[in-house]
């Protein structure tokens, strides 16, 4: 299929060329245009388009653009600029990190010119080029099936995850490959919102427990109850059969392997929105989070004074999504 990319950045550079490595012909947009070339000399069969009109014009009928730019104005923009141009039965998808409750309002506004909107939640950071994406969307049955082939490129497949017992014909065989549609628009933002705040929630039960393990050697303790525990030697082995294993661990292992004392890391722990996003909606809903709020919390105070285990928590972000602290 063709669609048009527009946002080359950590996540949006890595999907295009993993589209066009899987035969899709991709239409590169970016702000900067030696960030579109540097993304077309790895991307077969892409073009580059100098500005949002060109690329729409490049597409075939129906028109498929895909938007990876940042929450916020420049998304905002960037799809009321393309409900101008684009014509009944065109796509929009925007695979970033934006409010479940703006796509919502968005898919109104596209619907009422005959233009389908589909809200992409995306898991898998920069290592998504060749592990796949983790992706949770909504939007009409008409636009998701029509860019399923997309869908499928992007998402990492069956792979050597052994398969769920239980699971009968009547579960969406899609959710195995790792790409699921939650509903209509908003609910694939709502969900992937959740999946942050879950992942706030475990990166600081790991941070703490290996603060917890690293503090046990200090001389605020009785000599004889004092150990100088390796981190390192202890991710790796919690890797290796322990009840408690994930890619974040393997995260927390890498970085601790590297460096013991994470001194790279300042430990200032920024939020992107999804964290918060979440508290609201649990507020909203009466449900109790508050192993979701506290992580939060937790990330708010680090930026004031930090400790090993808040510098265990940028070193997983970093890990995972190339995030850079702060200066």
């Amino acid at each position: 299929m063709k669609l048009g990319m527009y946002g080359l950045g950590r996540m949006g550079g890595n999907m295009a060329i993993r589209l066009a490595r899987h035969g899709h012909e991709v239409v590169l947009l970016n702000r900067t245009r030696s960030k579109s070339e540097e993304i077309h000399n790895q991307a077969p069969k892409s073009t580059i388009a100098d500005d949002l009109k060109s690329l729409v014009e490049a597409l075939p009928s129906p028109k498929i653009v895909w938007i990876m730019l940042p929450c916020g104005e420049v998304t905002e923009q960037a799809i009321k600029s393309l409900g101008d141009m684009l014509n009944k039965g065109d796509i929009v998808i925007d695979g970033g990190n934006t409010f479940y409750k703006d796509d919502i309002r968005r898919a109104k506004m596209l619907e009422a010119k005959g233009i389908h909107y589909v809200d992409v939640g995306t898991s898998g950071g920069v290592w998504g080029l060749e592990r796949g994406y983790c992706m949770m969307y909504g939007g009409s049955k008409e636009a998701v099936d029509h860019i399923d082939p997309i869908l499928d490129s992007l998402a990492p497949g069956m792979g050597d995850i052994p398969r769920t017992k239980g699971r009968n014909a009547n579960l969406n065989p899609r959710a195995e490959k790792g790409y699921l549609h939650c509903g209509p628009a908003g609910s694939g933002h709502f969900v992937k919102m959740v999946h942050n705040g879950i992942e706030y929630g475990m990166m600081q039960a790991y941070a703490e427990g290996f603060d917890i393990m690293r503090t046990k050697g200090s001389d605020r303790l009785p000599e004889d109850e004092r150990f100088d525990l390796n981190m390192a030697d202890i991710a790796e082995v919690w890797r290796r059969g322990s009840v408690i294993p994930s890619w974040l661990l393997d995260l927390c292992a890498d970085a601790l392997a590297k460096d013991g004392t994470l001194a790279g890391f300042k430990g200032d722990v920024a939020d992107t929105g999804e964290g918060r996003w979440t508290i609201e909606a649990a507020i909203e809903e009466a449900v109790p989070a508050p192993v979701i709020t506290s992580a939060l919390f937790t990330r708010f105070r680090s930026r004031s004074g930090n400790t090993f285990g808040e510098k265990m928590l940028s070193a997983m972000r970093f890990g995972f999504g190339g995030h850079v602290e702060k200066k």
